[in-house]
């Protein structure tokens, strides 16, 4: 068994989400994978960081990040802080050897990504983007179905990722609705996790077209004020897409679609067959191929299963639901697993740069309103003040 010392850094919602993950991947797992060991965690709130000491079972806290990127008993540097401190966290945790677990987006411009992810591979160190939604039992299994070439020649992705939470126009400004804090709206806060599952399955994206529209442009300073303060970014986009392989892909999000609560789905459409998905049936995946040729053809619904990559960590029998939260635990699981057994992974600094490569084309197309290369781009903040 060893021992993976970790250093918290943001002791908010996302660091107990992620340090919760690694308690029950260790239960799930066992400790051959490695036994997480919280070690130490920080936050610009100081009481805060004591709050999650206490809570959350870690053995000290730190008065700054500095102090947790160069302890000599941390492994790990898990960075769950507001995105506009992302890159600066991670770069110093690198440049003092540690492994990095960072929360999405690995930063806000596409060249402190591909800085990160080339002095990442620089270090030789495990370097994690928390794309959570590509470790869904489901993405792996629609990832198969597209590689095995069951669903012929793609050609087309349809997806979006719709949520009503910031509909009240009564709610107060926060650091996600200012660009030098969080670089993009809809598109970076939601439609990431579009991009993360489509970059996932069917490859990268060659050039977009977008359009985007800030529907509540002012909003209270504080819960406190009347006095307004002005939204710097997209409510809702759309986009089209050109994809490497040749596909075509219509793309959208939205922080202010009336009813809908989580609703991320996506249709994958090729010339056998085709497959839809919606992360509000987190359980059941549509599939219908052309090769059915009984009267009654159509989607079929497929329920996952233990024969579904990761469902068995959690359920012995198929057709049991498992939940969102799960997601993050075989995150971290595949994280520890690749730090003590050096197995591969998937979202590396090298996969979150080129999501926030796309990113930038998408928020440029939208600024110009005209298509755009994505390996063209320039890749200096867009959009940032």
């Amino acid at each position: 068994m060893r021992e993976v010392r970790i250093g918290l850094v943001g002791a908010g919602w996302m660091g107990k989400a992620h340090t919760s993950a690694f308690m029950n991947a260790l239960m799930m797992f066992g400790s051959e994978y490695g036994k997480p060991v919280f070690e130490v965690v920080s936050d610009v709130n100081i009481d805060a960081a004591k709050a999650a000491q206490k809570q959350l079972g870690y053995k000290r806290w730190a008065e700054s990040w500095e102090d947790v990127v160069t302890d000599k008993h941390v492994d790990v540097v898990d960075i769950a802080t507001p995105n506009a401190f992302h890159y600066e966290v991670a770069k110093a945790a690198l440049l003092n050897g540690k492994h990095v677990y960072c929360e999405k987006p690995l930063s806000l411009s596409a060249e402190q990504s591909k800085e990160l992810s080339e002095l990442a591979k620089q270090q030789g160190v495990v370097n994690y983007v928390g794309f959570n939604n590509v470790m869904n039992p489901a993405s792996a299994y629609i990832k198969e179905l597209v590689s095995s070439g069951k669903l012929g020649e793609i050609t087309r992705f349809s997806g979006t990722y719709d949520q009503d939470a910031l509909l009240d126009p009564t709610l107060p400004i926060t650091w996600r609705h200012i660009n030098k804090l969080s670089r993009s709206g809809a598109l970076g806060d939601l439609g990431s996790h579009l991009l993360s599952i489509s970059q996932f399955i069917l490859g990268d994206i060659k050039s977009v077209n977008a359009i985007s529209k800030t529907i509540i442009e002012k909003r209270p300073k504080d819960s406190n004020s009347n006095e307004l303060a002005t939204v710097e970014n997209e409510d809702l986009i759309v986009v089209l897409a050109e994809y490497e392989n040749g596909a075509v892909g219509t793309l959208g999000s939205s922080r202010i679609a009336t009813g809908r609560k989580n609703y991320l789905s996506y249709e994958i459409q090729g010339t056998e067959g085709s497959v839809y998905y919606s992360l509000e049936n987190l359980n059941e995946v549509h599939v219908y191929f052309t090769a059915d040729k009984s009267e009654d053809r159509g989607f079929r619904r497929v329920l996952l299963g233990t024969d579904h990559k990761g469902y068995s960590a959690f359920q012995p029998q198929s057709g049991i639901a498992i939940g969102f939260n799960d997601m993050k635990i075989l995150e971290v699981h595949e994280l520890l697993s690749s730090i003590t057994c050096g197995t591969t992974y998937h979202c590396d600094f090298n996969f979150g740069w080129k999501i926030d490569r796309t990113i930038g084309a998408i928020l440029k197309s939208a600024e110009q309103k005209q298509w755009v290369q994505v390996d063209t781009v320039d890749e200096k903040m867009i959009g940032v003040n």
